[in-house]
């Protein structure tokens, strides 16, 4: 990862895409859309609205929202079902004896999400999934990461709605903050899992990973403890013309981790990692070859990108990959096709050093 940060921030606010009929069609095969019991603007409808405050007392970005008794009830009951079809495909059978404790409300962002707290009533064990406004930016995210990463995502559209599940993890900024330098963690393991990220980022075109948008997720070994990264924002799949925007390592946000990996990977081993991660990328792609096929061909007739920023990426990335193939793209989904392309023809050759990376050398 490069330790040259840029302030790199969306130019404009990002307009909503709507699902076209393609991209329904393609949720509803593979169990994504289904007929929901409740609507986005009838979670809008609330009452009252109360400040959260977090642990430390402080204000947070959400606010609890309440309703009539009555629509409180029956909305509740609804809640449970969409969760019970988020989690095991709508057997409510397993779900009777979960409460919906608390819902809360964000108008920050473009999704302008609502968060759903349910709990266990048995071990008091809490779980969160969220409702937002549909946007088949954020759709074509969520779907290539769980194509194309190590990691699994359920979520389901219905309307003008999507539901998404809670990801856990510490925010990437809480994680610079107090547990990067910690003794827990290998350094090495850290920093391999930042490249392994930055490629993966870069590769299906997920842009905006500044450290508030990803989370990282720590799982004990035998030796000392692993980390993974996962992302948890998805609004920016695909949208902005700049390159840099795809590469987690430039964001100022990112400057600490950026360094950290300078200080800790020797030049050779951050090529090893890169390539690992493209290797596995390449290996989950055949295996989904089918799915991902299908979605990248829905994608591809797609506009979800102005065409000067589609224009504007597509130069780059022939620049930065010397392959005048991408000159041929007129679409981002085309250009994230073209990227899985690119790592098919050039797997067998050794690769470019990473953005940033040369001064290792």
């Amino acid at each position: 990862m490069a330790a040259d940060a840029e302030n790199i921030a969306p130019t404009q606010k990002k307009p909503s895409y709507p699902v076209i009929d393609e991209l329904r069609s393609y949720l509803r095969r593979y169990r994504r859309d289904r007929d929901l019991p409740v609507t986005y603007e009838r979670l809008r409808n609330f009452q009252e609205t109360a400040p959260l405050i977090d642990a430390d007392g402080r204000a947070t970005l959400w606010e609890t929202v309440a309703y009539h008794a009555e629509e409180m009830r029956v909305l509740n009951e609804d809640l449970k079902r969409i969760y019970a079809l988020l989690k095991v495909d709508g057997d409510f059978s397993v779900m009777t004896h979960l409460y919906i404790d608390r819902i809360d409300f964000c108008s920050f962002g473009n999704s302008q999400p609502f968060r759903i707290r349910i709990v266990n009533a048995y071990n008091d064990n809490p779980d969160y999934f969220y409702i937002k406004k549909a946007d088949a930016s954020r759709v074509y995210g969520l779907e290539l990461e769980h194509l194309l990463s190590p990691n699994r995502l359920s979520f389901l559209t219905s309307g003008r709605m999507l539901v998404e599940e809670h990801i856990p993890g510490i925010p990437g900024d809480v994680f610079t903050e107090r547990w990067l330098h910690h003794s827990d963690f290998k350094p090495i393991r850290v920093a391999k899992e930042l490249v392994k990220f930055n490629e993966r980022c870069f590769v299906r075109l997920l842009g905006d990973m500044r450290a508030y948008n990803f989370v990282v997720i720590v799982m004990p070994d035998f030796e000392d403890a692993q980390i993974r990264i996962r992302a948890m924002d998805f609004d920016q799949q695909s949208y902005n013309g700049r390159k840099n925007f795809y590469l987690p390592q430039f964001f100022k946000e990112n400057r600490p981790l950026a360094l950290y990996c300078l200080q800790h990977l020797r030049y050779e081993t951050s090529l090893q990692y890169q390539r690992e991660e493209q290797t596995l990328m390449l290996q989950r792609s055949e295996i989904a070859a089918h799915r991902l096929g299908y979605l990248l061909q829905i994608m591809a007739r797609d506009r979800i990108a102005p065409d000067e920023k589609v224009h504007q990426l597509r130069e780059s990335l022939a620049e930065h990959f010397h392959s005048d193939h991408y000159l041929r793209c007129q679409t981002m989904g085309e250009l994230v096709r073209e990227n899985l392309e690119t790592l098919r023809r050039n797997i067998s050759r050794p690769i470019a050093p990473p953005a940033g990376q040369e001064e290792l050398a």
